[in-house]
């Protein structure tokens, strides 16, 4: 152990008479590492700020959506959650609990709304009074929209922030008006604020009664709904779950359909989707930055080949006074691990400092969040870097001839 001490001292020593050049020679480390870093950090704010947001959802709620398939889309086929799908689920799920259906009135993609001289692009959803609970979204202001509104078809609607502040409506917009294309509707409640995930608003959007959303659609045929359903006992959810597909698969082929155009999931399975699908991107490009990391070796490797030259002469002097070719292996070995670690260590500092600066300077970016296995992780992978570059120059160093090595000018 003391020998060991001792090495590393001398490796440490010989990185402190060289700092300019050893801070050169870890440079590629430095980037390689801080790339990776800042990547991994950032993606995994993504699924932290993924985790909060559906954490909220419950863990007895279910959703049923449609699916349509990659060939389908070439085609330009799309499968539907239709009103006669819905209806089948009321009637077929009786005691269950809530079952909310919702569809975008203007599209997918939303449309244009106006309030006085402002005008705004937006999504405009349909939904019933008990999509406030399955999707856990509040009034701030005024109210949600109730069954009697619907009931009547009533033209309210139930409004975001950003919606409201791209408006410019008052603070307090309850009593105002927006014209959704050609119908005018009455503001009866301001939703509470939830922020931006990936640079999108949640607060924009407006929500109107599910009823008045089929009277303002030209085809409430051709409507593709999303079902939220509350299930009252979390240990019934794949008994549920289970009645939900055979309903549906029935419903749909005999419609000719293939019976497999749909998915059923819970809040957590939504949110382990789009985890998986961040994690799969942050590897591949955690994966594309580290490539520095070769570069990175590469550069000690040429380095430390060069300090083996300079310093043939120690080299020979050592072994004249008994050091091993053991010592003299471990000595180079040493100082190329001890560079690349202290590499290692600067771009975890760099890498985080790049990924805070990152969430703070784009906007709706969660903040950067860097789990500890990937820090102790890439100080240890930087030391290997420079171990497994740096075994050539210190073979090279421990298999000189003592007598070549003193007389080598």
């Amino acid at each position: 152990m003391a020998d060991l001490l001792l090495i590393v001292e001398s490796a440490w020593a010989s990185i402190r008479a060289h700092a300019l050049r050893s801070l050169l020679t870890v440079l590629g480390i430095v980037i390689g590492v801080a790339s990776v870093i800042a990547v991994v950090s950032i993606f995994q704010g993504m699924a932290a700020s993924i985790t909060d947001q559906f954490a909220g959802l419950g863990a007895n709620n279910l959703t049923v959506r449609s699916e349509t398939s990659f060939d389908d889309q070439l085609q330009g086929r799309r499968s539907r959650i239709s009103l006669e799908d819905y209806q089948r689920l009321v009637d077929g799920l009786p005691g269950v609990g809530e079952v909310s259906p919702s569809f975008n009135v203007m599209g997918d993609h939303g449309g244009t709304v106006h309030a006085g001289r402002a005008d705004t692009f937006t999504r405009v959803i349909a939904s019933s009074p008990a999509y406030q609970h399955s999707r856990q979204v509040y009034p701030r202001l005024g109210r949600f929209i109730t069954a009697a509104d619907n009931d009547s078809r009533r033209r309210v609607c139930v409004i975001g922030e950003k919606l409201r502040s791209n408006l410019e409506l008052p603070a307090d917009p309850v009593g105002q008006y927006i014209r959704i294309g050609s119908e005018w509707c009455k503001v009866v409640g301001l939703m509470e604020e939830r922020g931006e995930v990936f640079g999108f608003s949640q607060d924009d959007f407006v929500l109107m009664p599910f009823a008045t959303g089929l009277a303002l659609v030209q085809d409430a045929s051709r409507v593709d709904l999303s079902i939220d359903i509350q299930v009252a006992e979390t240990a019934e959810m794949e008994a549920v779950k289970d009645r939900i597909d055979a309903l549906l698969r029935q419903s749909r082929l005999r419609g000719g359909s293939q019976g497999g155009d749909f998915r059923v999931e819970t809040a957590e399975q939504l949110g382990d989707s789009l985890k998986s699908i961040i994690h799969l991107v942050s590897m591949v490009f955690a994966g594309i930055v580290g490539v520095s990391l070769l570069v990175g070796g590469i550069g000690i490797m040429n380095i430390m080949l060069v300090s083996v030259t300079e310093r043939t002469r120690e080299i020979g002097i050592c072994k004249a006074l008994g050091a091993t070719r053991q010592a003299i292996l471990l000595q180079f070995l040493s100082e190329a691990a001890l560079l690349s670690a202290i590499g290692g260590v600067i771009g975890v500092v760099l890498g985080y400092a790049g990924g805070v600066l990152a969430s703070l300077v784009i906007p709706g970016l969660p903040p950067a969040t860097v789990p500890w296995w990937t820090v102790v992780l890439s100080v240890l992978f930087s030391a290997a870097v420079g171990v497994v570059f740096g075994t050539i120059p210190a073979a090279k160093a421990a298999g000189l001839d003592p007598i070549d090595a003193l007389r080598y000018e």
